[in-house]
């Protein structure tokens, strides 16, 4: 495995930077709690496929990065708490436009420790959210490097 500034998190990242392939940036966040037996995360379903994903979008104007995270998920999934400061890491995907083009996208994703959970919300009929454990989670979603991300999250939350 790789360390350091060519760990497998950044490498990604950097390759990308190297060849000047243009991608744009989005965040999410990592929706958890504390459970019995360690912590659970909140998936929701995208709105296009049905899909399990985090709740994520893009920034607007000089939005810090974290409270945009926090701002998508409370319009995607209904839920608020404390949102970390700095991202836990990123995945790289296509998003898939409604016109059929793709667009190379870095999510940065930053952890909320969720504390209320609403029962309406602007986006409810559009999405199913869950709480699953990080394994399950890492069963649902399709984004490899999302997998690793909540994978290494889940194993120690507190950092």
């Amino acid at each position: 495995m790789l360390t350091g500034p060519f760990s497998n998190s950044l490498l990604p990242q950097r390759v990308r930077r190297l060849f000047g392939v243009p991608y744009r940036l989005q965040v999410a966040a990592l929706p958890w709690r504390k459970a019995e037996d360690g912590v659970e995360v909140m998936l929701i379903t995208s709105r296009d496929t049905g899909r399990w994903v985090l709740p994520k979008g893009w920034p607007e104007g000089d939005e810090p990065l974290y409270e945009a995270a926090a701002r998508e998920a409370v319009e995607e999934a209904g839920i608020s708490g404390d949102i970390a400061q700095a991202p836990v890491g990123s995945f790289f995907y296509k998003k898939v436009h409604s016109s059929g083009a793709e667009s190379p996208c870095e999510v940065r994703v930053f952890p909320l420790e969720v504390k209320e959970i609403a029962s309406k919300w602007r986006e409810k009929g559009q999405r199913k959210r869950k709480w699953v454990k990080p394994r399950e989670a890492t069963r649902m979603v399709n984004e490899p490097d999302l997998v690793k991300l909540i994978e290494r999250f889940s194993a120690d939350p507190s950092r």
